[in-house]
């Protein structure tokens, strides 16, 4: 059952995904949303009554239900639309749509009723979430909001800073699922780095390199998986070091060579020849976490490069940088290393996913990249 107070069991910062299931009409356009909101650790999926039994099937997620007479129970929790303030019973929760001031004044005074309260924005502004947000401070009141991609998720979940402490998901777009779970949990979704050791180092002339400056600031560790071959990417860590004759750029990562590719969301890979302002991107800690950026610009210059072979296993894979003391990769343990002090038998992080890529997806066939 959701409890009194979002900060009994979870830290401000661990805000939980609800998906809707039974808005779609067709029963195998549900059984996708329940099926990806399984893979996506969903904290909950809303359901039909005809799709309980399925969704039970899959398991490992906790079912809801819409009704305005339900009872909850222990492995099913009731919504209730439009509630009146008085007559529900513990563990039920409200939901609302917000249209108008009185709305509004409905939802607060709902906030200091339930445990759980949903919201919908039906015209998406910022104002009333931020009014509720400081209620349900008050009140313990769980605040869940309404949204229909990641994008509206990002924007609730920043709401007066702290946000609201999750969000429901509505959409008939499958992939939205997983995207949203990465915007709402980033620190769940850990990548397995492994420790790849160097065993080439060479100039290769000059070339075009991509700078990716972001629209977050990178704390030491972080940085992005960039390389030559789709199923082999080394940790490039974000400029976030000053020196004594460059100030840091803790936003941006000199990621490589223009060819290069980059891990994206959802285990998938893009060219860095392909991204532009305003799209998505994936930073990567030391520890495996990962968190989507906004990708603010990128800047493509002429520069030396170098080249950085390494293996991991039976594996070897290489990256082509630019060839600069300011451009480093990531020691075991967090520690930036440039690749101007890079020495052969060196170690460093990197991923390997061990599949060939189609269009940046991870694909079963055979391919040769060298």
């Amino acid at each position: 059952m959701p409890s009194k107070s979002s900060n009994d069991d979870e830290t401000v910062d661990d805000k939980l995904l609800w998906v809707r299931s039974d808005l779609a009409e067709s029963p195998d356009e549900r059984g996708d949303i329940i099926l990806a909101a399984h893979r996506a650790k969903a904290d909950l999926v809303i359901v039909r009554a005809e799709d309980l039994s399925r969704a039970k099937e899959i398991g490992a997620i906790r079912i809801g239900v819409v009704s305005s007479n339900g009872s909850p129970s222990d492995d099913i929790t009731v919504l209730i639309p439009d509630p009146s303030p008085s007559g529900h019973e513990a563990g039920q929760v409200a939901m609302v749509s917000i249209a108008s001031g009185s709305d509004q004044e409905k939802a607060i005074e709902l906030a200091g009723i339930f445990a759980t309260l949903v919201v919908d924005c039906q015209d998406w502004t910022v104002i009333p979430l931020e009014n509720l947000v400081a209620a349900c401070q008050k009140t313990g009141c769980q605040l869940m909001a309404t949204v229909s991609s990641a994008e509206d998720a990002e924007t609730a979940l920043g709401v007066l800073e702290r946000g609201v402490d999750g969000v429901v998901l509505q959409t008939r777009d499958v992939e939205q699922v997983g995207k949203t779970a990465d915007i709402v949990r980033p620190g769940r979704n850990l990548i397995d780095l492994v420790e790849a050791e160097v065993e080439e180092i060479r100039s290769v002339g000059s070339g075009d390199r991509a700078c990716v400056d972001t629209c977050s600031i990178l704390d030491p560790g972080e940085g992005m998986l960039i390389g030559s071959q789709a199923n082999g990417l080394i940790l490039v860590h974000g400029e976030t070091i000053t020196t004594e004759y460059v100030e840091a750029r803790p936003f941006r990562v000199n990621a490589g060579a223009i060819h290069s590719y980059i891990l994206d969301i959802d285990d998938k890979t893009r060219y860095l020849s392909d991204l532009r302002s305003g799209d998505t991107s994936l930073v990567v800690g030391a520890d495996g976490s990962t968190r989507p950026v906004t990708v603010g610009r990128i800047k493509i210059e002429t520069r030396p490069l170098i080249l950085i072979g390494v293996r991991s296993s039976d594996r070897s894979f290489r990256a082509i940088l630019q060839d600069a003391e300011t451009i480093r990769l990531v020691k075991p343990g967090g520690e930036a290393i440039s690749v101007n002090d890079l020495k052969k038998g060196d170690k460093i992080l990197a991923y390997v996913s061990g599949v060939a890529r189609h269009f940046g997806m991870a694909v079963e066939e055979k391919l040769i990249e060298r």
